[in-house]
């Protein structure tokens, strides 16, 4: 085995390991990265290294002109690392079917984490009644996780892959659909059943963009599913999709929590616009930054981050670095989309595009509601989207239009 294929393998390995072991795609990447470095030639950079170079620079002079608090970075400088899963999966993969073979590999352990997900939400629920609790105000602190730590890990997996594989099957239209549609009913379960409001809205919305470019006489069948499932409401799925505009009494439903950090954040903002608060020293400085008319104790939430990734990397490391990862983000979805339109039916990695336009756009509406590329398990599986939607650029652009692949 030549270097390029130990490359492959180990960095297609590494992409897959991220919906199941954080420890496992970390010390896979690390072996992937060391396969390259053997056969150098074979290192491509992908066409977004400009903004993401510069979202790397800016996280660093956030950190020096954070006050005496550079050392606070490192768990962030750290988190470079990760970046380096796009550039090493797109100078390790150069084909559609390798692609293929790296979304099926992750709907396996998708739909595995949603089913053991599923198994912890049926404990949960009989554990409520059993303690004759309300299942709703048991559940929402204490969510499923599947084979992750949090429900929003979790979530942002389910999501994300859930869109690669609905682009298979619509795009690419697999002789064999059952059991990749039973696959993706699992996944769909799983997501539902963790109440990650931002990641329903998410996932619908880069459905409706995969509908709308498979059939667009379809794109209303989405909302009407949505309504039924809503109207079946199982286990309070209605309940949880209304507190998004009807919370329940108290801080059940985290709404205040967020209106409170987007408040922060903003001050955190327009305090310091150049550089930030520094890299990690938003929980840490969150109380200097608390609106004079917010009282303590403040709602139950998490306040170590802004629950936003536009005004939580501008409130932690400027106005310029949130714009510089907002250019990578924004410059990927353009190239994508561009992409796609140009690609022929026929085109054997149309279907790649049309799911990394759909993993992008559900990854920055999710993102106005919680920080989800700040988890590394998300981020690096995004990245390896990002990957995979260059190597389809690259293959529209750099071989003659190839006949659809044969199924199997």
């Amino acid at each position: 085995m030549n270097a390029r294929t130990a490359a492959m393998y180990l960095a297609g390995a590494a992409a897959a390991a991220t919906v199941v072991s954080i420890a496992a795609f970390e010390v896979l990447l690390g072996t992937a990265i060391v396969a390259l470095l053997l056969d150098s030639k074979q290192i491509r950079l992908p066409p977004i290294m400009l903004p993401l170079s510069l979202w790397f620079v800016g996280t660093i002079l956030s950190a020096m002109a954070s006050g005496g608090h550079a050392g606070a970075a490192y768990p962030q400088v750290k988190k470079f690392y990760v970046y380096l899963m796009v550039i090493v999966l797109f100078s390790a993969f150069r084909t559609i079917g390798e692609v293929r073979w790296l979304v099926l590999a992750w709907t396996a352990g998708a739909a595995l984490s949603s089913l053991w997900s599923l198994v912890q939400f049926a404990r949960k629920y009989r554990a409520a009644h059993a303690a004759q609790q309300d299942f709703y105000l048991s559940y929402v602190g204490s969510r499923i996780t599947g084979f992750m730590g949090h429900w929003m890990t979790f979530s942002g997996h389910m999501m994300i892959v859930l869109l690669m594989l609905a682009a298979l099957i619509l795009f690419w239209r697999p002789k064999h659909k059952l059991p990749l549609a039973l696959a993706g009913l699992i996944i769909t379960a799983g997501l539902l059943a963790a109440f990650t409001r931002s990641m329903w809205l998410g996932a619908f919305v880069g459905a409706l963009y995969l509908v709308w470019n498979w059939q667009k006489r379809l794109v209303l069948v989405l909302p009407v599913l949505a309504g039924l499932a809503l109207a079946a409401n199982p286990f309070s799925l209605r309940e949880r999709a209304l507190s998004a505009f009807q919370p329940h009494a108290g801080d059940t439903d985290s709404n205040e929590h967020r209106v409170i950090t987007r408040r922060v954040g903003y001050r955190m903002i327009k305090a310091h616009p150049w550089f930030g608060v520094g890299p990690e020293e938003v929980g840490p400085q969150f109380m200097q930054y608390l609106p004079p008319d917010v009282h303590l104790p403040l709602p139950s939430g998490y306040y170590g981050h802004l629950h936003n990734i536009y005004i939580h990397y501008a409130a932690e490391r400027g106005l310029p670095a949130a714009f510089a990862l907002m250019w990578m983000l924004g410059q990927g979805l353009f190239d994508f989309i561009r992409a796609a339109r140009n690609a022929p039916k026929e085109a054997a990695g149309r279907w790649v595009l049309h799911g990394a336009v759909a993993a992008t756009l559900a990854v920055l509406v999710s993102g106005f509601y919680e920080l989800n590329l700040g988890d590394s398990e998300v981020l690096g599986l995004f990245l390896a989207i990002v990957a995979c939607g260059y190597v389809a650029v690259t293959s529209l652009y750099t071989t003659s239009v190839q006949p659809q692949e044969k199924t199997s």
